[in-house]
């Protein structure tokens, strides 16, 4: 190894670090930092706002029939089958959960299941639950009867 060698990898090292240090002890940084300017600059392209959910219908909370509450809450996930919804009217797929009866398919509609979350997201009562969840079972062959609306 030659002498000179290490003279060199440390004047080399050195100049590698010239512009940092240079930098760092330099003008180049702001003094007064403009925060309102570097957060209009970094702003995303979009934003995304979340509209709170639109009510039912104009029928009170407590009577909405099960069809009103479908329609409002319950078929955004089952008209289309969405994670794994079982489709409204597809008769394969609800049979064996009409199997398990109306007072089952409440009990796992009111805790949530998968990705349906508790009362599928709704501000529904019991009620109103099994009489939505009994409209859609027997849109696939079940004969559910609910309790009538108020």
């Amino acid at each position: 190894m030659s002498k000179k060698l290490p003279r060199v990898l440390a004047i080399s090292g050195l100049l590698a670090l010239a512009p940092v240090l240079a930098m760092a002890m330099g003008s180049h940084q702001p003094k007064d930092i403009d925060f309102e300017a570097a957060n209009a600059r970094i702003q995303p392209l979009a934003k995304v706002k979340l509209a709170p959910p639109a009510a039912a219908s104009s029928v009170a909370r407590g009577s909405r029939s099960g069809e009103d509450l479908y329609k409002a809450v319950c078929g955004a996930c089952h008209t289309a089958g969405v994670a794994g919804a079982p489709k409204t009217g597809d008769k394969a797929a609800w049979a064996p959960r009409i199997a398990f009866g109306l007072a089952a398919l409440t009990k796992t509609s009111i805790t949530g299941k998968g990705a349906m979350p508790p009362k599928g997201g709704s501000d529904a009562t019991d009620e109103e639950l099994v009489r939505a969840i009994a409209f859609m079972a027997n849109q696939a062959g079940a004969n559910f009867k609910a309790p009538a609306a108020k």
